[in-house]
């Protein structure tokens, strides 16, 4: 970036000499103090910038920290470019569903469909992993036999994926309308900590009676993943984020993670990807919070996430 006599005389050709070396010596002296000011000039602006370069990466958050797998004999083997979004943390929805175990050695049926583990650990979306245990497609049997899951979840746990595991989920999931939710606070005593549950609110109770509702009874060492509701249209992110405030006031914000639903309902049934209009207003109201995209192999395609980087 960074970028001038002869003095006649009677005797010329000795003045010129010592004109030219005069002449010479200024010219260095004055260069090399003219580069010595642009240096200074440079360290200075360079020493300016340097903090507000670090402060905007410092204030640049991930657009996710976080994305969720539901595994299935059609999703065994997960593949995305998730991290590009900041993601490093894998949420596993479970490692046994139905009785059927995507982990070896644990007494169950196996799935036909073994995902590799030691890939999925050398994942950049997969540096840290909470590893979900027993669970069921059905909520309703799930919730009814949530004292057999806590036992098939105790021996999942031993049987530990060689992933680097940084905390455990148990997989049946609780809203308000479970009237027996309550007899977890024993059950979960069994399972590993740290642990985590997932909530929502199917009735619209609204975030402080949830927040209060899970404080009665559930485990002060026990984290909460919230489910926005944006997926299946029970609540905008304005109202999501509301929901997470309160139950952060309410339990502790370290307590506090969000699910970004990341489908929206299909005409005809069932469910598609959310388009990026619909899922980044959810990531952008966020923020501040972990936020987990669910699913990422289901949903979350490696174009929608061009497209969301693209709209940042």
């Amino acid at each position: 970036m960074i970028r001038p006599p002869l003095d006649p005389g009677s005797r010329p050709i000795r003045r010129f000499a010592l004109g030219a070396v005069a002449a010479l010596a200024l010219t260095f002296t004055t260069f090399a103090a003219f580069a010595t000011d642009v240096a200074q000039a440079a360290d200075v602006t360079q020493a300016t910038q340097a903090p507000q370069a670090a402060s905007a990466v410092r204030t640049r958050q991930p657009l996710a920290e976080g994305v969720v797998w539901q595994p299935d004999n059609d999703h065994a083997n997960p593949h995305g470019i998730w991290d590009q979004l900041g993601v490093r943390d894998l949420l596993v929805q479970w490692t046994a569903v139905d009785g059927v175990a995507f982990v070896p050695a644990t007494g169950m049926p196996r799935a036909a469909r073994q995902p590799d583990w030691t890939r999925i650990a050398r994942e950049p979306w997969a540096r840290d992993v909470i590893v979900g245990l027993a669970g069921r497609f059905d909520e309703a049997s799930a919730r009814a036999g949530a004292a057999q899951l806590i036992a098939e979840s105790v021996s999942l746990a031993a049987a530990r994926p060689p992933v680097h595991i940084t905390g455990w989920y148990f997989p049946v999931e609780i809203d308000p309308t479970w009237k027996d939710a309550d007899t977890l606070r024993a059950l979960l005593a069994s399972l590993p900590r740290p642990l985590w549950i997932s909530v929502y609110d199917r009735a619209n109770v609204g975030g402080a009676a949830l927040a209060d509702w899970l404080d009665t009874w559930l485990p002060r060492d026990v984290g909460v993943f919230l489910q926005d509701g944006c997926g299946v249209y029970a609540r905008e992110p304005r109202i999501a984020r509301q929901y997470a405030d309160q139950l952060s006031a309410k339990l502790g914000r370290n307590r506090v993670r969000i699910i970004a639903e990341a489908f929206r309902p299909k005409q005809g049934g069932g469910f598609r990807a959310a388009s990026v209009d619909e899922l980044k207003p959810q990531l952008d109201t966020y923020e501040g919070y972990r936020v987990y995209l669910f699913d990422g192999p289901h949903y979350v395609s490696d174009d929608l996430v061009h497209q969301l980087l693209n709209s940042r």
